[in-house]
C-alpha cells in the first residue's frame, strides 16, 4: 500500500497563500505609487501658488488678499504634511507585507523542496527494487539454464 503525502496539500494551501500576499503587496505598491503622485502634484501646486504669491507682492496687493493666499499655502502645507504622514504609513505597510510574502515564499519553497526530496526517495527506492527484481530474474534464469544443461547430458 503506498503512502500518501500530506504535502501537496501545503504546496496547494502555501501558493494560495503567498499568491494572497503578492496580491496585497502590489496593491500595497500602487497605493504608494498613487500617494506619491499626489503628493508631488501637492508639492508642485504649492510652489505655483507661492510664485503667484510673489509676483502679485511684487506689483502690490490688499492685505486681505495676502492673508487668504497665506492661509491658502497653509492649507497646502498642512496636505503636504498629511500626504507625508500617509506615504510614511504606506511605506510601513509595505515592509511588512513585503516581509509576509517573503516568509509565505520561502514556505512554499520549503514545501517544494521536501516534495523533491521526497520523489527521489521514492525513486532510489523504485530503482533498487526494479535492480532486485532484475536480478532475481536472471538468476532463475542462470538455475534454468543450467538444471536444463544437467538434464541434457549423459
Amino acid at each position: 500500500m503506498k503512502k500518501t503525502s500530506a504535502l501537496p496539500i501545503l504546496i496547494d494551501l502555501s501558493k494560495t497563500t503567498a499568491d494572497q500576499a503578492a496580491r496585497e503587496l502590489q496593491t500595497l505598491v500602487k497605493a504608494r505609487a498613487d500617494a506619491g503622485s499626489q503628493l508631488e502634484m501637492l508639492q508642485s501646486y504649492r510652489q505655483d501658488y507661492a510664485l503667484r504669491m510673489q509676483q502679485a507682492g511684487a506689483s502690490g496687493m490688499s492685505a486681505s488678499n495676502y492673508h487668504n493666499f497665506r492661509r491658502f499655502i497653509s492649507t497646502l502645507d498642512e496636505a503636504i504634511a498629511q500626504q507625508n504622514r500617509s506615504i510614511q504609513q504606506l511605506e510601513s505597510r509595505l515592509d511588512g507585507q513585503r516581509s509576509n510574502w517573503l516568509s509565505e515564499k520561502r514556505r512554499l519553497n520549503s514545501y517544494e523542496t521536501l516534495q523533491e526530496r521526497y520523489r527521489n526517495q521514492q525513486q532510489i527506492i523504485e530503482n533498487r527494487n526494479e535492480q532486485r527484481r532484475n536480478d532475481e530474474a536472471s538468476i532463475n534464469l542462470y538455475h534454468r539454464a543450467r538444471l536444463q544443461a544437467e538434464k541434457s547430458q549423459p
